[in-house]
This record gives C-alpha cells, sequence and structure tokens, in this order.
C-alpha cells in the first residue's frame, strides 16, 4: 500500500516532541490572533447592528471583514512560520533520520534556529526558493495528469481528477521535502540543490503518487475528525448566543482545526513523505531527460537554475580574488 514506516514516523515525533511544543505553541498563538480578528469583527458589527437595528447584519459584515482582517494576517506571517518553524523541524529530522546527534529538550528548538540560520542566511531566500518548488511542484503534477488522461480508459479521466486534487493537497508537503534534501546534502547553493532534488523527485513521481495520495487521506481524515471535535463545544457555547451561531460556529471551529492540523498532524504528513523521499532517491542521479523536460516546461525550474548558475560563478570569482591576494 504506502512505502513509509508509522512506527519510525511516531519515533521522530517522539523524539522532537520538544519542538512539536514550540510548533503547537505557535501556531496556538496564531489561531487565537485569527480567531480574535474574525470574532472581534463580528462583536464590532454587532454593535454597529444595534445601532442602527440590524444586529445579525452588522454581526455577518463585521464578521466577514473579521476574516478578511484574518487571511491577510495569516499572509503577513507565512514567510516567518516557513523560517522559524517549518524549516527548523526539517532540519531536526533530517539529522535525525541519519543518526547524527541533536540536543535534548529546551536547547532542541535553539539548535532548529541556529541550523536552520545557517543553511539560509535570510528568511526571504528562503521564501524565494519556496515558492519556485511550489511553482515547479505543480507543473510535474500537471504533466502526469495530463499524460493520464490520453490512456484511452473510459472514467480514468474523472478518477485521475479526482486523484489529482486529492495530491495537489499533499504539494504543500513536497516543497519542505526539496528543502529537506537540500539540508541532508550540506551545500552551500540552495538554488541548485533545489532543482536537483526536484529532478529526483520527478523521477520518483509515481512511487511519491502512490504515498502522497494515502497521506493526503490520512491528513483530511484526521483533520475532519479534530474539526467535528472542536465543532460540538463550540456550538453548544454559540447557542447561547444566537447572532453568533451557524455559519459564524462552523467558521471558529474550522480555524482552531486548521491551527491543530498545522501543529500536529502536518508534521506527520511532511515526516512520512520525507521517509518515502530518501528512500526513493538512494543511490540515484538527477536524469538528464528528466531535466530537459523541466526546463522546456517551467519558467520556475529555469528560474532555479540559472540562479544556481549564477552563485556557483559569484563563489568561483570570490574564491579566485582570494587566492590571487593571497599571493
Amino acid at each position: 500500500m504506502w512505502d513509509f514506516n508509522v512506527a519510525t514516523i511516531i519515533n521522530l515525533m517522539r523524539k522532537t516532541y520538544p519542538f512539536l511544543v514550540f510548533r503547537f505553541v505557535v501556531y496556538t498563538v496564531i489561531t487565537l490572533i485569527a480567531m480574535l480578528l474574525t470574532g472581534g469583527g463580528a462583536g464590532i458589527g454587532w454593535l454597529g447592528g444595534l445601532v442602527f437595528g440590524e444586529p445579525a447584519a452588522g454581526v455577518f459584515y463585521g464578521g466577514f471583514l473579521g476574516v478578511g482582517a484574518a487571511s491577510y494576517f495569516l499572509y503577513m506571517i507565512r514567510e516567518y512560520v516557513l523560517y522559524q518553524v517549518k524549516a527548523g523541524h526539517i532540519a531536526l529530522l533530517v539529522k535525525f533520520m541519519h543518526g547524527e546527534p541533536v540536543p535534548e529538550g529546551k536547547g532542541m528548538v535553539s539548535y532548529a534556529s541556529t541550523q536552520v540560520k545557517e543553511h539560509f542566511k535570510e528568511s526571504n531566500v528562503l521564501f524565494a526558493v519556496d515558492q519556485l518548488i511550489k511553482g515547479v511542484l505543480k507543473v510535474i503534477s500537471g504533466l502526469f495528469n495530463s499524460m493520464a488522461r490520453m490512456i484511452p480508459i473510459p472514467g480514468l479521466a474523472n478518477v485521475i481528477s479526482v486523484i489529482n486534487k486529492i495530491v495537489s493537497m499533499s504539494l504543500t508537503y513536497v516543497d519542505e521535502i526539496i528543502l529537506a534534501y537540500y539540508m541532508k546534502n550540506g551545500s552551500t547553493n540552495i538554488w541548485s540543490d533545489s532543482a536537483k532534488g526536484l529532478v529526483l523527485y520527478a523521477q520518483n513521481y509515481r512511487t511519491m503518487l502512490k504515498n502522497a495520495f494515502w497521506v493526503s487521506l490520512l491528513v483530511w481524515g484526521l483533520t475532519i475528525l479534530v474539526f467535528l471535535l472542536v465543532l460540538i463545544p463550540f456550538a453548544a457555547v454559540t447557542a447561547a448566543i444566537p447572532s453568533l451561531a451557524g455559519f459564524w460556529t462552523f467558521a471558529i471551529a474550522a480555524l482552531l482545526a486548521w491551527g491543530i492540523k498545522s501543529a500536529v498532524i502536518d508534521p506527520i504528513a511532511m515526516t512520512a513523505l520525507m521517509q518515502v523521499y530518501f528512500k526513493a532517491i538512494e543511490g540515484q542521479q538527477p536524469e538528464v531527460e528528466w531535466e530537459n523536460k523541466l526546463m522546456q516546461l517551467s519558467d520556475k525550474f529555469r528560474a532555479l537554475k540559472e540562479k544556481g548558475k549564477s552563485l556557483s560563478l559569484n563563489t568561483f570569482n570570490t574564491v579566485a580574488t582570494a587566492a590571487r591576494g593571497a599571493f
């Protein structure tokens, strides 16, 4: 069925539990702020509605503006979350997967932060690379979807469409896996290593596709379960405030479920696919055929290659200048 080992994943979560706690705290704070923005907007709207004699309408429009403010807040902090939370956890998992020593307890969080800063001097570089990787992954996913639709089997196109939608949800984990590949190599050229990691992903796409499918089902099954568990007490609370019941009960429950998913469920999914990826590419080299294909199809991939060459050239010039100065 799948190629990841559940026991190994649980063990890795256990080993990195101090960072899981940190991750949970960060996402809890983010979720609470987003909930306050949403609820605050609804509350202000309710007060305004009282003045004009339409409290229900005021709650709706105020809450709508609150959701907009919460969405903007989440958009603004995405770079921080990637740099401080996701990349930090990736660094720790890479170390543990390859048997390298890692500090225990509270020191694990600061160690993870140090590792990220060693690999990525600035958060905007990591964010820029991450966006390019996501762009290439969409091209790879679209390529295989197009190939599958060409197979003359009745009804296959509909099945492929459903599968592709599920797998597309898992792409958020794959870009993190490519970053893990770069960290594992200990390279100083993130652009070139990311390009190599993407080629390796493409040439092992069938294996990754199969496992991404199962991981996606697991993630969304657990997320729906969490949502239902959160919804029950929220429904009981909002029942006492009719103007907040209905849509806003679901909205707040969904926001809280998202926070729990991001803090607890996503690391499990990421670790599962990371385990599969490293196993699949072991002993492999990027295939020229796949590299050429991505060069033709993706401007994001071409950007990664160009930035990688530029960085290598700058490094070479710096070393050459230093060597000339020494003599």
